[in-house]
């Protein structure tokens, strides 16, 4: 198989990092080569943040080339669209619609652009796209800190990844503290239902 591309975009402090951990671990107890790589923007918390994770049997660098992404896991959308070069029409777009202006916005280094101007170019240019409010259901979770998780469930629900969904499940009880397992728990089943709605994204 060729490298199966997911990139990761959001700001700092929403848990880019330990979602591409959480795919990275899985990928590798399922026995695949994993490359997983990180690039902080201006600030640790509030600046920009991708991440690149590679699955395959053999996988050689670590970032996706331009066009290849098989998945865009946004959890903010003008970071969302800030990383759309990674994608194709056929990637699958799993965005959150919750803003959280990052520092290029609010410094005036970017331009800042509402969710109806992303949502308008995303759907004109790219056939599959999952738009979700990741902070509502989060909150019904229990915390708004848990809104990648949630995220990474509706990705898990797709069935577009090569990881199983229970080694996923084991791979955030490895990976978050014993205190938060549940909360989070309850965000990936939480993600889980959500996407099952989305029958036509499901191989």
């Amino acid at each position: 198989m060729r490298a199966y591309n997911i990139v990761i975009a959001g700001v700092g402090g929403q848990g880019v990092l330990l979602t591409a951990e959480i795919l990275g671990n899985s990928a590798l107890k399922e026995g695949y080569d994993v490359r997983v790589s990180e690039i902080h923007g201006m600030a640790q918390r509030g600046g920009s943040v991708v991440c690149d994770v590679r699955i395959g049997k053999r996988v050689y660098a670590p970032t996706t080339p331009d066009g290849m992404a098989d998945v865009m896991l946004g959890l903010e959308p003008i970071e969302t669209l800030r990383y759309l070069k990674f994608a194709s029409p056929q990637t699958l777009i799993i965005m959150n619609t919750r803003s959280v202006k990052p520092v290029s916005v609010l410094m005036g280094v970017a331009k800042d652009l509402s969710l109806d101007d992303i949502t308008r170019i995303i759907n004109r240019y790219y056939d599959n796209a999952i738009l979700i409010d990741a902070m509502e259901l989060a909150m019904k979770a229990g915390s708004p800190i848990v809104q990648n998780i949630v995220m990474l469930g509706v990705l898990a629900s797709t069935e577009r990844l090569p990881i199983n969904i229970n080694t996923l499940k084991e791979s955030i009880k490895q990976l978050v503290s014993p205190k938060y397992f549940e909360l989070n728990m309850k965000a990936f089943e939480l993600g889980l239902k959500t996407g099952e709605s989305y029958s036509s994204f499901r191989h």
